[in-house]
């Protein structure tokens, strides 16, 4: 399936940027929503259903329902799950990781966010795999100024994961965002210092590293969405909202939400 918009990257206005900025805040407080409602027990499905009524009540739409034929509001990913996991009824259980992938559209243009989550208490293994990811995200976010390429996010977030024995996932990458969810540039989590597009003004992107614990090699199940790490071996997923502005990174998209609800758990 090609996601992608064949087309030239398409920069947004400063006012563009702004709308840009709600509808990825409207993903990150359903996030922040669900992270209070993680833990054994509950199902995937409880989560989607919360989502989609709290997206809706924010005067915006669920952006994956229906996109390309998905079937729900969030995609779902489960321990050696990647991406794209269809909410089901499985009940979370102690030391399962899940990846929660959110979109919104708001006023003509998408948010899209992610956050991988520990349900209950994780391995030390497993906890030391999404802190890294995240800070693979952090790292790719700071290379986004206009001195670099696209190429230099990707190759920022390869050298941290590899360097603590981690595979980058190949087969699926970052990508830019605005009015459709999938627009140019792709934005891979792998490369080359200094190839790629050079990064503008008003360039707005998603920068979503998926590193594995094992191999960077991945599968698709029969459900033709579900996208698993080709070892069984646990995989995370952080994604943010990235425009810029100015030649620097404005993060539109916050874990704010998402860490004040954990801190109360």
């Amino acid at each position: 399936m090609n996601l992608f918009n064949r087309y030239s990257i398409i920069y947004k206005t400063p006012a563009e940027i702004e709308i840009m900025r709600e509808a990825a805040q409207i993903v990150s407080r359903t996030l922040g929503i669900l992270a209070s409602e993680i833990k054994p027990g509950v199902t995937p499905l409880h989560l989607d259903k919360i989502a989609e009524e709290y997206i809706r009540s924010q005067n915006a739409i669920p952006g994956f329902l229906g996109l390309y034929d998905f079937p729900n509001t969030l995609c779902v990913s489960i321990n050696e799950q990647v991406v794209h996991g269809i909410p089901t009824k499985r009940q979370l259980k102690e030391g399962d990781i899940i990846s929660v992938d959110c979109g919104a559209l708001f006023e003509g243009f998408y948010g899209d966010h992610a956050y991988t989550f520990e349900v209950g208490e994780v391995t030390p293994e497993v906890k030391k795999l999404l802190e890294v990811t995240k800070e693979c995200l952090e790292i790719g976010i700071q290379q986004t100024n206009t001195s670099n390429r696209i190429g230099d996010i990707g190759f920022a977030i390869q050298q941290h994961a590899e360097k603590h024995g981690y595979g980058v996932v190949r087969d699926l990458v970052g990508h830019g965002l605005g009015r459709t969810m999938h627009e140019e540039p792709q934005v891979p989590n792998y490369g080359r210092r200094g190839s790629g597009k050079k990064i503008q003004n008003g360039l707005t992107i998603a920068i979503e590293p998926m590193i594995n614990m094992g191999t960077e090699q991945v599968v698709q199940l029969d459900d033709k969405w579900t996208i698993v790490t080709a070892d069984g071996l646990p995989s995370a997923h952080f994604e943010h909202d990235v425009a810029v502005v100015n030649g620097k990174p404005e993060v539109l998209s916050t874990f704010k939400y998402i860490e004040e609800a954990l801190a109360k758990k």
